[in-house]
């Protein structure tokens, strides 16, 4: 099976830098927000002591600060990064033992740093900050002054439940960007790198070797006639031999070395640490390996033995796969070749990201969030409310709470596909935030014991809502809690403060990484479904707009149409031009067809020199076809296939098959070259 490219690449140390502040910067937080209350409270006992707590942690994570490029180039620097954690969870517990003891203003200052943890940091270090501050918690429970029954095992398993779901939530949007960066550099055929990719990688690899000296080569492939099995057996036959190609050449490589497809049938390696000789070893393995299936013309070319500079290496890679180009036989793929190639080609399945995944996981974690709240208010009516007016009343809420989070966990599939889903979910947000109110109302107050139920949702909300959402409901949260610390008390004014500045902190940090991975999730959307070289579609793009404009059409009953492109003597152009002159084309096509359209209509590119455009009216298919061609005509010949939905078929299969067999049929008659039986598909799967 053809092998998937990974995206990810090792973090570079001048981007471990900003992490290191950063970190450093939030560090810097909890002993800021302790100051204002430190100075207005100065009367209270340890007060001086505090500060001094404060002080030494503003240090710690200054100096972190300082010296983050050092930092960010030790081997030690996740040792570090845990030993500036431990120091921020025992300054916080330090800071909540002289105030008092968790029932304080400063009580809720290691439940919500467990909060920051979980959006932040990766597995193994988060399940070491729920180590620590569990332990610093229940030490300060039993060393500092009483609280109500079940007060610290509420905030414990409440604030713990909703760290749960943050950190899974966080862990999730990291997939999914790692993916949508995978795509992004992957070719949606042969799942190698495409040419970004590439060229990314080759990047990277020659900065290392300007840096250690060590050596890379490029090695480049170019398939012999590739463009006549195409027009001889058809474009899938053409698919299966470029994915069979790929496959091909990754299974002779090492590891460390990447095969990228820069378009049509021309592909490239990049060879880290490999010199002249190595690299000529590599060509022949891969020559021998390719022959009688996919023939192909190589160059290679090496650094810093035969090139000056990364240019120059692609530049003498180029001219070396010409000149082999030149003095060889170029043979056409024998059917038995093809034939071979369509057995082996077994793909394997794209990666993919659903459009509706992000809302389905949003709103199972919604559900999750309410089960895991109202799971805590049960436990705690069972267990601590003895002797409570209102017990069974808790009990029976979060009951009822309880089984509705869960219904909504189960169906979150279908409620991502629903029409309404928006005034469902408000419908949710809203019955979330009674219940919020509602418990802690029944039990005494923002102080109780079932007080924090009221601010845990926030960060969440925070991380998961666009901030059109997130910021009202933000502000609903904080005008419940102050009503209520109002309308029933509280143990302080600063208690108030202190919680609603402890959890709008983290809530405003969840905020920040949430509109951040947004804005990452939609250039790597954009990078994934566009073409690299033509800025148009690419496959996976196109496949993916084009069943959208089908489903719209069939609903609202208007026309669509769709037109092939194939540019003539294209390969010809690459063999005698060079690629250079062959993309420069590419890229013109690509914007004369964007210019000579309606703005609503689809130009894509399927690879090599195929274009296809999708028309979403077609009541003009044909005078629309004719401008196109014309307009290329003033650089290239090329041949052309139409198809209209309902009069020429009623999926894209058949609408293609339609539009390709025209193509060609034009083409044959150009060229009065025989044709084939030849079977086409559809390159929607």
């Amino acid at each position: 099976m053809p092998a998937e490219t990974t995206a990810r690449t090792p973090q570079t140390r001048s981007g471990r830098v900003p992490a290191v502040r950063s970190s450093s910067l939030r560090a810097m937080i909890v002993p800021g927000m302790v100051g204002p209350y430190l100075a207005a409270t100065w009367q209270a006992g340890n007060r001086p002591v505090m500060l001094a707590v404060a002080v030494a942690m503003i240090a710690v994570a200054g100096l972190n600060w300082w010296q983050a490029p050092v930092i960010a180039r030790s081997a030690y620097r996740s040792l570090i990064r845990g030993g500036a954690m431990l120091v921020t969870v025992a300054g916080g517990a330090t800071l909540t033992l002289l105030d008092g003891g968790v029932g304080s203003p400063l009580g809720s200052v290691l439940p919500f740093s467990l909060l920051f943890y979980a959006v932040r940091v990766p597995a193994r270090m988060f399940l070491a900050a729920c180590v620590f501050i569990s332990v610093a918690y229940w030490t300060i429970v039993v060393l500092g002054d009483p609280v109500p029954s079940g007060y610290a095992a509420v905030y414990t398993l409440g604030v713990g439940g909703v760290a749960a779901i943050c950190f899974r939530h966080a862990a999730a949007l990291r997939s999914l960007r790692r993916r949508l960066a995978r795509m992004s550099v992957s070719d949606p055929l042969t799942r190698c790198l495409n040419r970004r990719g590439f060229d990314e990688r080759l990047e990277a690899a020659y900065a290392d070797a300007v840096r250690t000296g060590r050596p890379v080569s490029v090695v480049v492939v170019d398939l012999d006639r590739f463009k006549e099995v195409n027009d001889e057996y058809g474009h899938q036959a053409g698919d299966d031999l470029l994915a069979w190609t790929a496959n091909t050449m990754t299974a002779e490589l090492r590891q460390e070395d990447v095969v990228g497809r820069l378009g049509g049938d021309e592909f490239a390696v990049v060879l880290a640490g490999s010199g002249p000789e190595e690299a000529d070893a590599v060509v022949e393995r891969l020559r021998a390996a390719l022959d009688g299936v996919a023939p192909a013309s190589f160059g290679r070319a090496s650094y810093p033995a035969e090139a000056s500079d990364l240019d120059d290496l692609r530049r003498r890679a180029d001219h070396s796969a010409y000149a082999d180009k030149a003095g060889s036989d170029r043979r056409e793929p024998t059917a038995e070749g093809v034939a071979r190639a369509r057995r082996e080609a077994g793909r394997r399945a794209a990666t993919k990201v659903s459009r509706r995944e992000r809302r389905r996981r949003s709103i199972a974690d919604m559900g999750r969030l309410t089960a895991s709240d109202c799971t805590v208010g049960v436990v705690y009516a069972a267990l601590f409310a003895h002797g409570e007016p209102h017990r069974v009343l808790m009990g029976v809420l979060c009951g009822l709470g309880l089984l509705y989070g869960l219904a909504v966990v189960a169906t979150a599939g279908r409620l991502s596909r629903s029409p309404v889903v928006g005034p469902l979910m408000l419908v949710n947000g809203l019955l979330l935030c009674a219940l919020a109110v509602a418990v802690p109302v029944l039990n005494g107050g923002v102080g109780s014991a079932t007080g924090v139920a009221m601010l845990a949702p926030m960060p969440l909300i925070a991380l998961g809502a666009p901030l059109r959402v997130a910021v009202p409901a933000l502000a609903l949260g904080v005008g419940a809690y102050l009503t209520v610390a109002v309308a029933l008390g509280a143990p302080s004014p600063w208690y108030v403060a202190m919680h609603l500045a402890g959890i709008l902190a983290v809530a405003a940090a969840c905020a920040f990484q949430g509109h951040s991975a947004a804005r990452q999730r939609l250039l790597l959307t954009r990078l994934s479904k566009v073409d690299p070289l033509t800025d148009v579609l690419n496959r996976r793009g196109f496949e993916e707009r084009f069943l959208a404009e089908l489903e719209d059409a069939r609903r609202t009953g208007r026309s669509l149409g769709l037109l092939i492109f194939d540019l003539d003597g294209f390969k010809l152009l690459n063999d005698t031009a060079g690629h250079a002159a062959g993309d420069e084309l590419l890229r013109w096509v690509a914007g004369t067809l964007r210019a000579g359209l309606p703005e609503q209509d689809v130009v894509g590119r399927l690879g090599g020199d195929e274009f296809v455009v999708v028309l979403r009216s077609a009541t003009e298919v044909a005078a629309a076809a004719e401008r196109l061609r014309r307009a290329l005509a003033e650089r290239t010949p090329a041949s052309l296939g139409t198809a209209v939905l309902n009069r020429d078929g009623t999926d894209f299969e058949a609408l293609y098959l339609h539009a390709d067999a025209e193509l060609y049929a034009e083409k044959a008659s150009r060229t009065r070259a025989p044709r084939r039986n030849r079977p086409v598909r559809s390159p929607v799967s």
